[in-house]
């Protein structure tokens, strides 16, 4: 029984790093040029995109967006809101254990663009372009991840739950046993 809960712990927490890539299928899409590109101006760009069907182009505040064919993820239109998580540079991200929905990466300032990702379904580490949008060759500027909205707070997902589960109905098994005997 412990060996198994072992086994069990070893692949919950084993990710290989992912390399996302420009068209792939978490690919949503991009924002033209995604400038300004303050914290509150992404949010904006990444809840206008993901509330877009997939294939459209259309223009708010100042941009143009392109939505791609992909539907990743929960799919259009139900996507939840993005709600902004943090900030960072370079090109290999740790997502963690599932706690962001959206990567908006921007290259070269006014120069090129913005990408966005839905990472829902990812964990652990990535890896994203250094290098785009798809033909350019304008340098990462920097990203961000956003997590969904409207839940308050993390909550972790249904097999970290059953995992969890699992491990204090086998500890409370096994103190039952310590203390008949």
């Amino acid at each position: 029984m412990l060996s198994a809960a072992f086994c069990a712990v070893m692949l919950a927490f084993s990710h290989n790093a992912s390399a996302l890539t420009f068209g792939d299928a978490h690919d949503l899409g991009q924002v033209l040029f995604g400038i300004p590109s303050g914290d509150v101006d992404r949010t904006n760009y990444v809840n206008h995109l993901i509330d877009m069907a997939p294939g459209t182009s259309d223009s708010f505040s100042g941009q143009t967006f392109n939505r791609s064919l992909a539907n990743p993820g929960p799919g259009f239109p139900n996507y939840p809101d993005a709600v902004f998580g943090l900030n960072g540079t370079g090109t290999t991200i740790n997502l963690g254990t599932g706690l962001y929905s959206y990567l908006f990466a921007k290259y070269d300032g006014p120069n090129a663009g913005s990408e966005v990702w839905y990472v829902g379904d990812l964990a652990g580490g990535i890896v994203i372009p250094g290098f785009g949008l798809a033909g350019q060759h304008y340098g990462l500027s920097g990203w961000t991840l956003f997590g969904p909205g409207g839940g308050g707070g993390h909550v972790p997902d249904g097999g970290t739950t059953v995992m969890l589960l699992g491990a204090a109905l086998g500890a409370l098994g096994m103190a039952r046993r310590f203390i008949m005997s």
